[in-house]
């Protein structure tokens, strides 16, 4: 249990914020809101493991989150058996020959590491792969895209529940950090940087632009859920009960029949989103809790001093004997394992996949504000990053227009500065983010949380 004034206060005080959105907006405003702050939560403890356990800069966020909102398509979504009987075995083919040279690739840098002609090879095999990919998948990918194009176009999924997503989402976003660190984990910062935003950009290129496995920027709409739907509820008699229960006193004073009914379906209605919210809230408080208890555990261990160590000094880790790139390329997959969970959780969340709205140089960034302004190297400091900055993200605009219209009501509806400041609400969370990045990196340095020194 942390002993830590500061920690009881921020997230007490987050707390009350989102009950105070619960009382003066709405319960399902507050419970949406409260949902994202979780899945935020996910993707910043990711990141936090990365950069705050082993000093790795991963701009690929997006790329992995792309990836876990992927593994929701091909697990829950049911299979589109004319799409795989028109191409699926050339589909098959591709893949077993796309794996055969990522195996090629691996089995020449291991074998032939001291000869200076490798990267020759290597870069002569993947020159000569692309195109007979291209002979060996494309006949297949044009008749799946034909395939029904308007409602699906794509080979579909395993017809699993989606639960099962979240968890093949963490590992598919694993091996392909696995690929991505033995090319790019030998770099400088910097150029670790720059060289994971770039794979982040052709993984979403891909997941956009191919068709045949995601339906790309045409989106997959009415995605499984773990929780009910709102419809069924409407239909359920223990649910309408309950909702009569609950406001009993309300329905008592109403002496109308019709009146009555009517107010008992609309509150039906406006109770069964809330209901449904309130179970996601539920299922993501427990992945939070169990993610964050893990990591607590793991940054306590021995393994957690190790690392710590190889962030703070590379030269004396090696010099103890310390395998660095082995534990950097654990802990950069174990990162991007968890970021791909909370893209898996997200999509669910939202019923839909839209490759489109994956934007690298956007909602990164914003990730690692979460981080940076949480406290690096604290796992608590992570999650509470999530909260602070989504909810600043999310009620930034309607606080902008309470006060746009505090200050501007004696103007005329007409006036212009009226409008332009009207219209310029969206960007006020750009503002607000900046703002608060700027006040917590004056005063507090390393963080809301900064991460705790721990003495042997």
């Amino acid at each position: 249990m942390i002993k830590n004034i500061d920690f009881k206060i921020c997230f007490s005080v987050m707390a009350i914020l989102t009950v105070l959105v619960g009382l003066f907006q709405s319960w399902g405003i507050a419970l949406s809101m409260l949902n994202l702050c979780l899945i935020s939560a996910v993707m910043a403890m990711g990141v936090n493991i990365q950069w705050g356990f082993a000093g790795l800069i991963n701009f690929g966020v997006m790329g992995f989150l792309a990836i876990g909102g992927l593994a929701t398509v091909l697990v829950s979504v049911p299979p589109v058996h004319e799409a795989w009987r028109a191409g699926g075995i050339g589909i098959l083919i591709s893949g077993l020959f796309l794996a055969a040279v990522v195996i090629s690739i691996f089995f020449i840098n291991k074998k032939l590491s001291k000869n200076k002609y490798k990267n020759y090879f290597i870069f002569l095999i993947i020159i000569l792969s692309i195109p007979l990919l291209k002979f060996i998948a494309g006949p297949s990918i044009s008749k799946i895209e034909s395939i029904n194009a308007a409602t699906s176009g794509f080979l579909g999924g395993a017809n699993l529940p989606i639960i099962f997503s979240w968890f093949v989402g963490a590992i598919l976003s694993a091996l392909v950090a696995f690929v991505v660190g033995k090319v790019c984990l030998g770099l400088r910062s910097d150029y670790l940087a720059i060289s994971t935003l770039l794979v982040s950009g052709i993984i979403i290129t891909i997941v956009k632009h191919e068709e045949w496995l995601s339906r790309g920027v045409k989106n997959v709409i009415g995605l499984k859920r773990p929780v009910p739907y709102e419809v069924n509820l409407q239909k359920s008699e223990w649910f309408i009960n309950l909702v009569q229960s609950i406001n009993s006193s309300k329905l008592s004073n109403i002496t109308d029949l019709e009146v009555k009914i009517s107010l008992l379906n609309q509150l039906v209605i406006t109770s069964s989103g809330v209901f449904v919210k309130l179970c996601f809230s539920l299922i993501f408080f427990v992945v939070v809790f169990v993610i964050l208890y893990f990591s607590e555990k793991a940054l306590n261990s021995p393994w957690g001093r190790m690392m710590r160590a190889i962030r703070d000094n590379e030269e004396a880790a090696r010099a103890m004997g310390k395998n660095v790139v082995k534990q950097h390329l654990f802990i950069f997959m174990l990162g991007s394992a968890i970021i791909g969970f909370a893209g898996a959780m997200l999509v669910t969340y939202d019923g839909l996949f839209t490759p489109s709205s994956y934007q690298p140089l956007r909602y990164t960034f914003l990730i690692w504000v979460m981080v940076l302004l949480g406290g690096t190297g604290n796992n608590y400091g992570a999650v509470l990053g999530g909260f602070v900055v989504w909810f600043i993200w999310i009620q930034s605009a309607p606080f902008a227009m309470v006060v746009i219209n505090l200050f501007t009501n004696h103007l005329d509806e007409s006036n212009y500065i009226k409008n332009h400041l009207q219209n310029s609400v969206p960007y006020f969370r750009y503002l607000m983010m900046g703002l608060g990045l700027l006040f917590v990196m004056r005063y507090r340095p390393k963080g809301l949380l900064p991460e705790k020194i721990i003495k042997n």
